[in-house]
């Protein structure tokens, strides 16, 4: 082999292994990242809960797998002496997709059972190691679960409902976009039972991406940043006038508020149905996610005018 040859070989040899190295340190950064915001997220929730205990008048189902992964599990609340199907509220929890899981939100989520509904709260596979579009196939995997399994968890198919909050609002936003949208549910890869969603609540959302505010999604949710670009991430331009009716929900300090008004107007201008929700003034300054904590006075306020929007819409 001659010397110039050789020497071509060694640099290209050189350049895969450099690339090799750079993707390693890329890929672990993100974990590095994604467990920071965990931390970070843990101290505050646990803070937000400490003290709280699950109510006597809430009957528990717990654990239920829904998929393989050992993150695919739910758990189902209803009213104690509940003995035949209820509205039905699935809840999609939050947490920049790369926290959370049902246990944070199970306070929460029995609040809204006591309001006389069956509550599902489960917990998805999480960014950085399962990346879009993941979360998205587990909603699916909630929703196919819950068709076969109605009957004996007092569900009633013919009342569902969704809430999500931050980036939980994100994903639930954008999958009821494609479950009345074939083309858009086929973009992205899920078949979606025929069963509809009659509203949602969308409570400080992610609509759509910035890229310069939003470098957490783009680093750790997706496999290449630039997939948070493209027309599978536009749920915006794939909403059509079938989009359920939607409470849309931000508060004064929510660090999202700004993403809110776009998003209800541009459904205004579909002709869909929603009403956009501020919480909180200068006296009484609510964050983001406030109404997950369960101690806060307005907390229960929204989720009872979430509650009744939902009753609004009952069949």
């Amino acid at each position: 082999m001659d010397k110039k040859k050789s020497n071509a070989m060694l640099t290209a040899g050189l350049a895969v292994s450099m690339a090799a190295a750079g993707a390693a340190v890329y890929k672990n950064s993100d974990y590095i990242q994604a467990e920071r915001v965990r931390q970070l997220f843990k101290r505050g929730d646990e803070i937000r809960d400490r003290g709280l205990t699950a109510p006597d008048d809430v009957a528990r189902v717990t654990d239920l797998a829904y998929g393989a992964d050992p993150e695919q599990v739910l758990d189902i609340y209803y009213p104690v002496g509940t003995d035949k199907a209820l509205p039905t509220i699935i809840s999609v929890h939050g947490g920049a997709y790369v926290y959370g899981d049902k246990n944070l939100y199970q306070f929460y989520c029995m609040s809204l059972a006591q309001r006389g509904f069956t509550v599902v709260n489960f917990s998805y596979r999480l960014a950085p190691k399962h990346r879009f579009p993941a979360q998205l196939e587990d909603i699916n995997a909630v929703m196919n679960y819950i068709c076969s399994h109605a009957q004996e968890n007092y569900i009633d198919l013919n009342n569902l409902f969704m809430v999500g909050d931050s980036a939980g609002a994100q994903l639930a936003s954008q999958y009821c976009a494609a479950a009345v949208n074939d083309s858009y549910a086929e973009l992205l890869g899920l078949e979606i039972p025929s069963v509809a969603i009659r509203a949602c609540a969308l409570n400080c959302g992610l609509y759509s991406i910035d890229r310069k505010k939003d470098k957490l999604m783009q680093k750790c949710y997706f496999s290449r940043p630039e997939e948070a670009f493209s027309d599978k991430m536009d749920v915006m331009g794939n909403l059509t006038g079938d989009f359920p009716p939607a409470f849309i929900m931000t508060a004064v300090k929510d660090f999202l508020r700004d993403r809110a008004e776009p998003f209800a107007g541009k459904l205004s201008e579909l002709g869909v149905e929603n009403e956009l929700h501020v919480y909180g003034d200068e006296s009484n300054k609510l964050g983001h996610v406030f109404h997950c904590n369960m101690k806060l006075p307005m907390a229960a306020k929204c989720n009872d005018d979430e509650c009744a929007f939902f009753r609004r819409h009952m069949e």
